[in-house]
């Protein structure tokens, strides 16, 4: 009596080859020779332009492949995300990227090994997305400083956190704070003046500095954390908190949550999503898509 033989899920890696600065041969090897071969069959795809993973996960969610893994940073990462929401396919992350940010919540390695370690365990669970004027983000989106820095830093040659921190030193002391109105979902308003407005579902930026630190990806709600522009001798404390997790104490801080809301700038500025900057529009509506796309996490509760 012949025994079942498992069916094989089919899994394909999108490779953004500019992200993490690996050989693409090197790459490949080291995807297919840690990735358990008896419960997978793999294929690769490196990505060539702007938007192709996108276009790429598109035509993977019509041919039924089970898992999509984004092997990139955390815009590879939204490109590949945002077909899969409310999708039955699965996304895997392999993050090679420079911030990392829903990687470092999530407590997925850089570690090539180790994360296709959580690929093979494939413990999958569903999390929230959210969209500003139907563009979808996965991780944290925001207006302000932080999308003229996201601007700033996709503009650069050069990436990394060195980087990073050089755009944040050279553009902070002379950026102006502008003026918003926030609409809540109970039809509240919020007149403010701010530095920056962080739309965060995780709760981080990436580089470990941690906007929302109660934020959680599976709540049903975003942490809106509205930011004034601390004074000049109050920047080491504000950074410090920023790495302790524990931003939501300062004075500059005040964050709520929220499903719903519009945020209105004077201006189409940029608009920071998940890393990357484009604009919108003066008027924006957020909105939560509750637990709208699976992925592989680690073995710990994911919050």
């Amino acid at each position: 009596m012949s025994k079942n033989i498992p069916v094989k899920k089919e899994v394909l890696f999108i490779v953004n080859p500019v992200s993490g600065g690996r050989r693409k041969n090197k790459l490949q090897d080291s995807l297919f020779r840690h990735l358990n071969n008896k419960k997978y069959n793999a294929s690769i795809v490196f990505t060539e332009y702007a938007g192709h993973a996108g276009l790429l996960t598109e035509e993977a969610v019509k041919n039924n492949i089970d898992i999509v893994v984004a092997v990139g940073g955390d815009g590879t990462i939204n490109e590949v995300a945002s077909k899969l929401i409310n999708t039955n396919t699965i996304l895997g992350i392999v993050p090679l990227g420079s911030g990392n940010g829903l990687a470092r919540h999530l407590g997925i390695p850089r570690y090539i090994p180790w994360a296709i370690r959580l690929i093979n365990n494939l413990k999958v669970t569903s999390i929230d997305t959210a969209t500003i004027n139907g563009k979808p983000f996965i991780s944290i989106a925001g207006v302000g400083f932080d999308a003229l820095v996201a601007k700033k830093f996709s503009d650069s040659e050069r990436r990394g956190f060195f980087t990073y921190a050089h755009i944040v030193a050279n553009y902070f002391m002379y950026y102006k704070p502008k003026k918003y109105k926030i609409k809540l979902d109970d039809g509240s308003i919020i007149k403010t003046k701010a530095l920056f407005i962080s739309f965060a579902n995780s709760n981080q930026f990436g580089y470990n500095t941690t906007i929302a630190p109660n934020a959680r990806l599976r709540d049903g709600k975003l942490d809106l954390s509205i930011v004034k522009k601390p004074k000049f001798f109050d920047l080491p404390l504000v950074a410090n908190l920023l790495l302790l997790r524990a931003i939501d104490k300062s004075q500059y801080v005040k964050t709520l949550q929220t499903k719903h809301f519009t945020i209105y700038q004077r201006k189409n500025r940029n608009v920071n999503i998940d890393g990357e900057a484009i604009k919108l529009g003066k008027s924006l509506e957020v909105k939560v898509n509750p637990l709208s796309l699976k992925i592989i996490i680690p073995n710990n509760n994911v919050q």
